[in-house]
């Protein structure tokens, strides 16, 4: 029997173990935040920092690598995934051999263990096991997925095992990887293997796409979008790409969080993925946000922030503009526990449009909704992958191509299917750049974006006047309290208007451009887009 540290139910896990196939010299299982920080600290894998949290160094990954993402290509996969430059095939075979070599090489090693829930519907979640070979990893690991009961881990049996090993890498021209980091996703037997990255992201963006590929078989809408809930049980959800927003403007002090990255809609209403935040902490202030700022404790991770004297310092971006902090759903005031609420009336998309010509708020009929859910429009910002050094715009389905195993179409039907359902008002807020694009203008205020939001959820936005965007097509309020008045309608932001027009033609043509792949959608939805 393997010696297990820190475990309960421990005749049943070491024989669930040997059945996987490896023979570590010591597991420790579900330990304590304060029993994996003493273990990190004394592995050399990380400090404790002023604030009390470990800060780690992920070394050359400092975000996702996109390129190293691989899916099992088999009977399950072969007509379901939509293979394209995200979803990578992977030969089953090829598969087969790194799962081995990676069992091969833990052997007699210490590793760590978290087993634990993806989903906080009870009815709807997955069980799942992380296995790693370094403490900090199964301390994030425990902070973002959903931790069990005493008794529920005395029981568990996990559908879905992560094994992360660090130290372990491929050789690309032996094992078909791309570099000597990979990701492989394999549905059929339902198990991850990621190797050759310290960057913890890759363990629950993989666990996403899992769920992504799962749910909407069971009519169940994943989503890549934070969720909150007002006084009056009002649920508000916030899709957008990392950087766009959704971690800081859930956090709201005058509603409680449901979860900052990832949930599902399902008959029951929304529930979180995940039992933990993992929030990017560049610029990062306490005036601007409290919540995420008090965050930072004993029990969290900075990842790559750099430490003065021990004391971090997130206007410093030496290591990487993404850097990040990992802690419990728990250390955010009035959160959600268990994550769940109910059916939102709200939905927001956010956006962070470098080239600054998108209005800050628009208000979405249902088939602009669905047009702008197809599009996914964003720029993607730096730090958030690799070689990604100043925005970029891109069209990311969903809000969230990158974890999206299925084609568009069957994500934007459940969205269809509930907004009717339920009736619920979308909105497309810009969180980007006014005055002029990236260099020359200046990012949106978080105040302003907070107060468009408020307005939004409060429905100041239903009593109030719009004009109409003929170039854009979109409903653009008015007035909205606490916003400047002059930055709703963004060309009067600008100095010189003919580069406000020139710009912003250019962006629409992208977005007409960009949706000539959507062969299979109505008129009236492809009509909700730009008009040129």
């Amino acid at each position: 029997m393997n010696k297990v540290v820190g475990s309960y139910g421990t005749e049943k896990f070491s024989s669930q173990i040997s059945k996987f196939g490896i023979n570590p010299s010591k597991i420790f299982r579900n330990l304590t935040y304060d029993d994996l920080v003493k273990m990190a600290v004394s592995r050399k894998e990380g400090v404790v920092n002023s604030t009390g949290s470990l800060s780690v160094n992920t070394g050359k990954y400092t975000g996702r690598s996109p390129d190293d993402r691989f899916i099992v290509l088999d009977d399950v996969t072969r007509d379901t995934v939509d293979w394209s430059k995200i979803n990578h095939q992977f030969p089953t075979d090829k598969f087969t051999k790194i799962l081995e070599k990676m069992k091969n090489f833990v052997n007699n090693k210490e590793l760590f263990v978290f087993d634990g829930f993806v989903g906080a519907d009870k009815e709807t979640r997955l069980p799942i096991r992380v296995i790693n070979d370094n403490a900090w990893q199964s301390l994030f690991a425990g902070q973002l997925f959903i931790r069990p009961s005493k008794e529920e881990l005395e029981n568990h049996t996990p559908e879905f095992t992560v094994m992360c090993i660090n130290e372990f890498e491929a050789i690309p021209e032996i094992d078909g990887t791309k570099s000597n980091v990979f990701i492989l996703i394999d549905l059929t037997r339902k198990i991850v293997l990621i190797a050759g990255t310290r960057y913890a992201g890759e363990m629950k963006k993989s666990m996403f796409s899992v769920m992504n590929f799962l749910l909407p078989e069971r009519g169940i809408f994943p989503m890549h979008c934070s969720a909150n809930i007002g006084k009056n049980q009002d649920t508000a959800l916030f899709f957008g790409l990392s950087g766009t927003g959704k971690t800081t403007l859930s956090a709201d002090p005058n509603r409680n969080l449901i979860g900052d990255d990832e949930h599902g809609w399902s008959d029951n209403g929304t529930f979180n993925f995940e039992g933990g935040c993992y929030a990017k902490c560049i610029n990062l202030s306490q005036e601007a946000e409290p919540e995420i700022w008090s965050a930072i404790r004993p029990g969290a991770v900075l990842e790559n922030v750099v430490l003065n004297d021990g004391k971090p310092d997130y206007d410093d971006n030496a290591l990487t503009e993404n850097t990040r902090v990992a802690y419990p759903l728990d250390f955010i005031p009035g959160a959600v526990i268990p994550s769940v609420g109910g059916h939102p009336k709200v939905i927001v998309f956010l956006t962070a449009d470098a080239l600054g010509v998108l209005p800050p708020v628009s208000r979405l009929t249902k088939e602009g909704a669905m047009y702008h859910f197809m599009s996914g429009y964003t720029s993607k910002l730096a730090g958030t992958e690799r070689g990604i050094k100043e925005p970029k715009s891109v069209f990311s389905e969903c809000f969230g191509a990158p974890f999206m195993p299925r084609p568009a179409a069957v994500y934007a039907k459940l969205l269809g299917e509930k907004i009717n359902r339920h009736n619920t008002t979308v909105y497309l807020i810009n969180t980007g750049w006014s005055g002029g694009p990236y260099g020359i203008g200046a990012r949106i205020k978080i105040k302003y974006s907070r107060a468009m939001i408020t307005a939004a959820l409060t429905g100041e936005l239903d009593r109030v006047e719009y004009r109409h965007d003929e170039l854009f097509n979109l409903d653009i309020p008015t007035k909205v309290d606490g916003v400047p008045p002059e930055i709703l309608d963004p060309k009067n932001t600008w100095n010189d208007k003919n580069s406000y027009q020139k710009s912003a033609k250019s962006l629409a043509k992208m977005f007409k451009k960009n949706f000539e792949k959507f062969n299979d959608v109505s008129q009236e939805i492809e009509n909700a887009g730009p008009i040129l």
